[in-house]
């Protein structure tokens, strides 16, 4: 239970209920359960393009063939490439950066890897785009924008996600920043 509970957000009540569950499960399941942790330990890494997790030097996004490296997604964490991968609308690579701006949470430029992305576009002229897909909070925007100070010496086109009014919602709630970003980013209609 002990060991459960250290996990974030697993209290001692759900760590007891864990435990009591892998204590029901066959011995193999258990076996393999603790390997693949311990794997998890030993083996995972991160790719050296893009800061995803990998099992090898290159995560299976950025060597798979098949995907558009000429466009690079930058992303705050992994669990954003997670959330990106199971729309199935993007075909491109990522670049994940570990985390935002915030210098009230003591995360400078230096504490990312901003650096890295400056390599990869100095690298390797095929690329000719760069999605910032952050946070529209304070943070991420103070990211997006040194992000963009820090490549546009590279010549890429720098694209962010469009902004504005999420599907279902109503006009009448909608915050006057979000409303406006709606006007300023609309699109034809297609019926």
């Amino acid at each position: 239970m002990e060991a459960i509970s250290s996990l974030p957000g697993v209290g001692s009540r759900s760590a007891l209920r864990l435990a009591l569950h892998l204590l029901k499960q066959p011995q193999e399941n258990i076996h393999h359960f603790a390997a693949a942790i311990d794997r998890l330990a030993t083996d995972a890494r991160y790719c050296k393009n893009c800061m995803m997790l990998a099992d090898d030097e290159i995560c299976s996004i950025c060597a798979d063939k098949t995907r558009d490296h000429s466009t690079i997604c930058v992303v705050e964490s992994i669990r954003d490439v997670m959330s990106i991968e199971a729309t199935g609308q993007f075909r491109g690579t990522y670049h994940v950066l570990g985390g935002i701006i915030s210098p009230i949470g003591g995360i400078a430029p230096s504490d990312l890897k901003i650096k890295e992305l400056s390599e990869r576009l100095q690298a390797d002229p095929s690329i000719s785009e760069v999605i910032l897909a952050l946070s529209t909070d304070v943070e991420g925007e103070t990211t997006s924008f040194y992000i963009y100070r820090q490549i546009e010496k590279y010549g890429v086109k720098v694209s962010t996600l469009a902004r504005g009014l999420a599907f279902g919602d109503d006009l009448e709630y909608a915050d006057s920043l979000t409303l406006g970003k709606s006007i300023l980013n609309r699109q034809i209609f297609k019926p």
